[in-house]
């Protein structure tokens, strides 16, 4: 039986609204987000790593030094420090997911949240839409601030040139989708260190052993791999061996919801 609502001067305004809705779920993620002190310190930690580290290769940068990473592209230059930032916002992605499972927390979201999955679908539009307002607004402030240094070097460059805007674009939407990958691991393994150890072995670590692998079959497999996959959306022109602006996109987004899927399905079969 629906209640309804009565005001201070005993209007009657309707029935009292209750219940679990996909708005209620969405905020109370939201504020678990911001409460969390690791929050603040990983999205500022990020935004200052790719900013700093910016602006020391540009300040640093010699026209004929070779300081330019050797691929002549002023986005990757720049954005270097970008590095740092997906590892930060992964470990940030898993706290998001996984921490609950080590507070206990999560008993009390999904007791709240019985039908499970909203609840995981709410931490990654959280997530996602915070780090990809974050990422953007630093990575295009980070390659304003560098061209300061380099506008007059052959790393000079504006947004308008071609490839750049969507180079820097498609860095701060591969952060973001690392960062989602980080989160689904946290949601699938259930475990911090499981899911940073998961994030570095098969992320970060195999894809450089796979490398050195003298097959040309597993070299064009490892451009498949999400941090090449980064890499490729990120550069004004394309990687040796890297994948079109479309492809890595698709490639970061199908890892993305393979992790995310794969914790869903584990979410509603397994006990808390």
């Amino acid at each position: 039986m629906s209640t309804a609502r009565i005001t201070p001067d005993s209007t009657v305004v309707g029935p009292a609204r209750t219940g679990v809705t996909p708005g209620r779920v969405l905020r109370s993620e939201w504020h678990k987000f911001w409460t969390l002190r690791s929050t603040w310190v990983t999205l500022s930690a990020t935004s200052l790593l790719v900013l700093g580290t910016g602006l020391v290769m540009a300040a640093g940068h010699e026209p004929d030094g070779g300081e330019s990473g050797g691929v002549g592209d002023p986005v990757v230059l720049t954005l270097i420090g970008i590095q740092f930032g997906q590892i930060i916002l992964t470990v940030l992605g898993v706290l998001f997911s996984a921490g609950e499972y080590s507070t206990g927390m999560i008993r009390a979201s999904l007791t709240a949240v019985p039908k499970r999955l909203p609840v995981l679908w709410a931490k990654a539009a959280v997530f996602t839409a915070v780090t990809l307002v974050i990422g953007t607004v630093t990575v295009f402030t980070t390659f304003l601030l560098a061209q300061l240094f380099l506008s007059d070097t052959d790393m000079g460059a504006s947004l308008t040139d071609p490839g750049i805007a969507r180079a820097v674009a498609g860095t701060a939407v591969a952060l973001t989708l690392l960062g989602v990958l980080g989160l689904g691991l946290g949601a699938l393994l259930r475990s911090v260190p499981g899911a940073i150890g998961a994030f570095f072995a098969g992320v970060v670590i195999l894809p450089e052993v796979l490398s050195a692998v003298p097959s040309d079959a597993v070299r064009s497999a490892v451009a498949y791999f999400p941090a090449r996959a980064s890499e490729s959306l990120g550069a004004v022109r394309q990687i040796d061996g890297g994948l079109s602006d479309g492809t890595a996109l698709l490639t970061l987004c199908l890892w993305a919801a393979a992790a995310l899927g794969a914790a869903g399905w584990l979410l509603k079969r397994r006990d808390v």
